[in-house]
């Protein structure tokens, strides 16, 4: 009998000690991510918006520099579990803000999972928070980065409120999701079909792509990564596993949280995406006050690589460049997090807004 319950002990205590010293490098990671720069800012927090909660990060290396707000995609897909290891590959030559949007993530309230969100409500909540970050780092304008619907939200915050903003960055362009989806199903037609899961794919897509439903986002995402154009199709370029368990700002709960929430906030979303998403097309909207930047993979088919840059010559702006990460598919501010960091930099000579 005494045999087994030292093996128990023994095995009590390695797993103890494990457990210990896996708590002892993720805080010591987390203090180290939790720390300011000298000169700079660090800092997480609510803000009122639109009678809202939304949850904000704030991370910098000189206080002096330009802001940047980071809108993610989705819509309501949040990236806040592991953004900062990508954002903040930005922070020194920009005051980089991360941004969980209206009921997602850290920003997510019961009390708002039955509502409706409409086209309005989304501008509203941008105009709210830009203000708020105007005032809250005393500057006159700030730079807008959005990724895929992020990009979307971007180009009609900066087409609508353009005396707020000194430059526009789209990621992943999407341009109008009609016109998308159609191109998408053009592009598809012309994959390697010939797997009986491919053909009923398709058949999905060119039956239902003027309604998003989940069996058509199933279908796309089977094409997409089938036929190599999948949207982590490289997966990163950093370790995702040390991201999520060094993140300064999420606790075990925070992670429990997220994921128990994360069908629900889809399905909200899911109603705008078929609706709202329609008012918001940039597709006839060209004449920009802002400069305008794009960074794309000539492999997206998420959000077409064509149609953003048929856009892009059309567009009137200050300033105005394309640039295209070859091989890239949508997912390129993770999977690509150094070639785009170093046309984040670029750009930021070229706006020369500090």
């Amino acid at each position: 009998m005494k045999k087994p319950l030292q093996i128990m002990k023994k095995a009590g205590a390695v797993l103890l000690a494990l457990t210990a010293s896996f708590l002892v490098i993720r805080w010591t990671g987390i203090i180290i991510n939790s720390t300011t720069p000298k000169g700079g800012i660090n800092e997480s927090m609510y803000v009122d918006i639109n009678g809202t909660k939304q949850w904000i990060s704030i991370y910098g290396e000189d206080i002096d520099n330009p802001v940047l707000l980071y809108l993610h995609g989705g819509p309501g897909s949040a990236t806040s579990p592991v953004d900062y290891a990508f954002t903040r590959k930005w922070s020194d030559v920009y005051t980089v803000v991360t941004w969980d949007q209206r009921n997602c993530a850290m920003s997510y309230d019961k009390d708002l999972k039955d509502q409706i969100i409409t086209a309005d409500t989304m501008m509203e909540d941008g105009k709210e928070m830009t203000e708020f970050l105007l005032d809250h780092l005393d500057k006159d304008k700030i730079t807008l980065l959005g990724h895929s619907w992020g990009s979307l939200y971007g180009a009609n915050l900066a087409l609508t409120y353009p005396q707020y903003y000194d430059a526009f960055i789209g990621a992943g362009q999407l341009i109008d999701r009609k016109e998308n989806e159609k191109r998408f199903a053009k592009a598809a037609s012309s994959f390697d079909n010939e797997d009986p899961k491919c053909i009923e794919d398709l058949k999905t897509i060119k039956s239902s792509y003027d309604l998003i439903t989940d069996d058509y986002m199933e279908a796309k995402t089977d094409l997409l990564e089938s036929n190599g154009y999948g949207v982590m199709k490289d997966g990163t370029d950093y370790n995702t596993f040390t991201a999520v368990i060094f993140n300064p700002s999420y606790s075990l709960r925070d992670y429990i949280s997220y994921y128990a929430h994360m069908k629900g906030t889809e399905e909200q979303y899911d109603r705008f995406l078929n609706t709202e998403l329609d008012r918001m097309s940039i597709i006839d909207k060209t004449d920009y006050e802002v400069p305008f930047y794009n960074i794309n993979g000539d492999l997206d088919y998420q959000t077409s690589y064509d149609l953003a840059y048929e856009y892009f010559k059309e567009v009137n702006a200050p300033k105005k460049a394309f640039y295209t990460l070859e091989g890239g598919t949508h997912g390129l501010m993770m999977s690509r997090s150094e070639e785009f960091s170093d046309i984040v930099h670029e750009i930021s000579k070229l706006s020369d807004n500090k």
